[in-house]
């Protein structure tokens, strides 16, 4: 009865380690601005890597026109090509941000809103609810595009359904895109989505209202072995380590890499960079530190599961009533029968 306890107790470990673990694919999985490369490719064949620059980088778009030219190069030289076939088909896709401010004006109201000015496929990694309308592209020729939260549409219009509606800034005329959900939650609220929010293009912002300094880019791009794609990106992004910070968010969430982070649980938080990350990468940061301890559970009941059964082995082995000479022996016996089964059918035959 006791045995049977240990081995029923040794299940349900390992029934919680499949159910926690099950937890954590969900939760990663639910974090779409991790998951472009899940979205581009079933083959596993890309990576998505993130970049984060610390104050004073002097990143502009200019240097990630370099380091895209620099990136084509890499790609040939690695026999890395199109294959032709869809014509619309990209090798990689990219994006940058910088957080702002901008003063917006409707038929309704005005407000000094916060502001992210974003270049390249930024809806690509963020692909954000939409509510009304489309996204806009950062690299559009028309930059006189904006994109709302729900928050900055009702106090400005009074309604989400404003895609197509304009906006004055300083004189000049914006059109929103489109309105998207803004997620809401203690947990936004602390990673830095207090405050309604307005996308639009890098330049315009610029142009337009107060933008700080880009810290923020992004590119999927192939991964044929592990590590390719974050080495090129150390390579040839053109700012210093010391400056930058460097995710592969395909395999942040993995068990292994979620256990390796529990050992930097308590000095992680100890950046010397001068980084300040965007809301989406603090919420990344806060599930890489729930998955971590879950991971840790995880890995103490396989451990609890793999030391009762082998107990139970070992009890088991100590009480045996045979030995390896009667194995042996009963071994040869039934070898013997199933060579002189056929013979016996055989005689038996003859006699009828």
């Amino acid at each position: 009865k006791r045995k049977c306890i240990w081995f029923g107790s040794a299940l349900l470990a390992l029934l919680l380690a499949l159910l926690l673990e099950g937890i954590s694919d969900r939760l990663s999985g639910g974090l779409k601005s991790q998951q472009m490369a899940s979205r581009w490719s079933e083959k596993r064949d890309v990576a998505q890597i993130s970049c984060f620059f610390a104050a004073g980088s002097n990143v502009t778009p200019d240097t990630f026109v370099a380091f895209e030219h620099g990136l084509d190069s890499a790609l040939m030289e690695a026999s890395i090509t199109l294959d032709g076939k869809n014509p619309g088909a990209r090798l990689w896709v990219d994006a940058y941000s910088a957080p702002g401010e901008i003063f917006l004006q409707s038929d309704y109201g005005s407000v000094q809103s916060r502001a992210l000015g974003v270049g390249g496929d930024f809806f690509l990694f963020h692909p954000l609810k939409l509510l009304s309308g489309n996204y806009f592209s950062g690299d559009t020729l028309n930059q006189d595009y904006c994109m709302l939260d729900q928050d900055l549409a009702w106090q400005l219009y009074g309604s989400n359904d404003v895609a197509g509606k304009y906006l004055s800034v300083n004189d000049q005329l914006l059109v929103i895109s489109g309105v998207v959900e803004r997620p809401q939650g203690k947990l936004y609220t602390a990673a830095g989505l207090e405050k309604p929010l307005v996308y639009l293009p890098y330049e315009t912002l610029q142009k337009l209202g107060k933008c700080g300094e880009i810290n923020h880019y992004e590119i999927l791009m192939p991964n044929p072995v592990e590590g390719f794609a974050g080495k090129i990106v150390e390579e040839k992004i053109g700012v210093s380590g010391e400056q930058t910070e460097i995710i592969n968010n395909s395999e942040r969430y993995g068990f292994l890499q979620r256990l390796t982070l529990w050992t930097k649980l308590y000095t992680r938080s100890m950046n010397g960079k001068a980084i300040i990350y965007p809301y989406w990468e603090n919420i990344a940061r806060y599930y890489e530190d729930v998955l971590a301890r879950i991971s840790v559970v995880i890995l103490a009941c396989i451990a609890y599961a793999v030391l009762v059964l082998l107990a139970l082995i070992v009890i088991w082995y100590r009480h045996r009533t045979w030995t390896a000479s009667i194995v042996i022996r009963k071994l040869q016996d039934k070898i013997y029968d199933l060579r002189t089964k056929p013979l016996h059918k055989k005689g038996e035959r003859k006699k009828k």
